[in-house]
């Protein structure tokens, strides 16, 4: 009869320390989709240009001026993939813009047909929605080339591994890579 009431004891026990560890997980997350309030740095989205132009593998501009991204990876949330046609050193060209939510929202661009857009997509490409539930993880790569940037993609703390040729069909890939965001976003 003791034992069979300690069990129960201990049981009721650990259904309230659950319960408690359940409310306190949710108001974090209410806290983590909530945006910030009051003064802060971070107005808008913060764009990220991945390309070695500049002397550094990725760098922001404000005003004109340029500024190195320091940081060695983003790791958040890809929530959509575009490729709009832009006016860039008084030309118009392709770009992909990679739009993903973290602290803040970012936008990284680079080069249609560049190496970092190729290894972004054909990692993404290869993940299902399920897997882009999870923030995944970009870091710029140089290449031995002074021009040559890569992307490597971590999904979930493992490098997503983007295979990719000269016969690779792009298109397809890409229109892949963004359904599969597209899918992940609305469900």
């Amino acid at each position: 009869m003791t034992s069979t009431l300690q069990t129960q004891d201990l049981t009721n026990t650990l259904m309230l320390v659950l319960r408690e560890q359940n409310h306190l997980l949710q108001q974090i997350l209410a806290k983590l989709d909530k945006p910030q309030l009051g003064l802060h740095d971070s107005a808008g989205a913060m764009r990220i240009y991945a390309n070695r132009s500049n002397g550094c593998l990725w760098y922001t501009v404000t005003d004109g001026a340029v500024t190195p991204v320091t940081q060695t990876a983003l790791t958040a949330y890809l929530t959509d993939i575009s490729f709009p046609k832009l006016e860039r050193r008084g030309r118009e060209t392709v770009k992909l813009q990679a739009f993903f939510q973290g602290d803040r929202p970012y936008i990284v661009e680079a080069g249609h047909d560049s190496n970092f857009s190729k290894g972004l997509l054909s990692a993404v490409a290869q993940l299902t929605p399920a897997q882009l539930q999870y923030p995944l993880t970009i870091a710029p790569q140089a290449g031995s080339d002074e021009s040559v940037l890569f992307c490597r993609v971590f999904s979930q703390g493992e490098l997503v591994k983007g295979v990719y040729s000269d016969e690779t069909d792009w298109r397809n890939v890409a229109q892949t890579a963004i359904a599969t965001v597209r899918r992940a976003q609305a469900g």
